[in-house]
């Protein structure tokens, strides 16, 4: 069954007026979002803060996930001069905490690591106060390219395994196995690695089946975790199945706790960088 109507508990209103200002410090600098491009139902709170999720690599991605609203178009090679103008704009907004994200980026082939490492060198350059949590595609399981990534330091490094494996299909490109595999490689890599992951609710899973994710998660390494209400961009994405009741995400959020992880977000807007500075310890 196919749910439409959203409930009293999904009722965030997004104001464009309040966008302004961020919106002409990203043209400016020519940088993409997240928050935009994924039509983040907390964009207006977010934006009005100054915080913002920065999208490298382009904003066209070469998988067809589908519940993303991420541009399906071929991308364009990465941009040289990005990390120093991700930078810039981290410098002037004064962030203490910033997520770095990208579309996944099959066509590269390191993935897009080495465009990472440099972001974070540029950032750690203009802004060394600032922690940078970099939430990472799989790069097709490759060891090299997550080694590179790692050796960059970022203070959590971030994975989402989004779904439980039943629902994968909605996943194209991507496998369960292997976002694990990412997980446990990092920890590999580094054992002190902060490392984290997030997972959507309202696509047809069972609690059981959350559940078991939680513990598959743990059993990896994985130090935090976000749980959010899927919400479909269009009526051309996967559908919403079922709106999760906030109660639910409370229970949730205790029994992720009750197995180990260090810091645990859950609730209808979560989204994996929503607060992000929380799960390092800042208010």
């Amino acid at each position: 069954m196919t749910i439409v109507r959203k409930p009293q508990w999904l009722q965030k209103k997004i104001n464009p007026a309040a966008h302004a200002g961020m919106e002409g410090l990203l043209g400016e600098l020519r940088l993409h979002t997240v928050c935009q491009e994924a039509r983040c139902p907390n964009i207006t709170e977010c934006f009005r803060e100054r915080q913002a999720t920065f999208l490298i690599l382009g904003a066209a991605c070469t998988r067809l996930c589908s519940f993303c609203n991420v541009t399906k178009q071929t991308p364009l090679p990465p941009d040289p001069g990005e990390p120093a103008r991700v930078a810039e704009a981290i410098r002037r907004l004064g962030l203490s905490h910033v997520v770095i994200t990208s579309p996944t980026r099959d066509d590269l082939p390191d993935g897009g690591a080495a465009h990472y490492a440099e972001t974070v060198a540029a950032i750690r350059s203009a802004s060394p106060a600032t922690a940078v949590e970099l939430l990472i595609p799989d790069f097709l399981g490759s060891r090299e390219s997550l080694a590179r990534v790692v050796a960059s330091a970022p203070a959590i490094i971030g994975h989402n395994v989004e779904t439980v494996p039943r629902l994968y299909h909605i996943r194209a490109g991507a496998d369960y196995g292997r976002s694990l595999g990412v997980l446990r490689t990092l920890r590999e890599l580094d054992s002190a690695v902060r490392s984290k992951s997030g997972i959507m609710l309202g696509l047809g899973e069972t609690e059981e089946e959350v559940l078991a994710v939680f513990t598959d998660l743990r059993s990896v390494g994985c130090s935090y975790l976000s749980i959010g209400q899927y919400l479909a961009p269009s009526k051309s994405h996967h559908p919403v199945r079922e709106f999760i009741p906030p109660e639910r995400f409370e229970r949730y959020r205790a029994a992720a706790l009750s197995l180990g992880f260090a810091h645990v977000e859950s609730g209808p807007y979560v989204r994996s960088s929503y607060h992000a500075a929380r799960y390092d310890g800042q208010p």
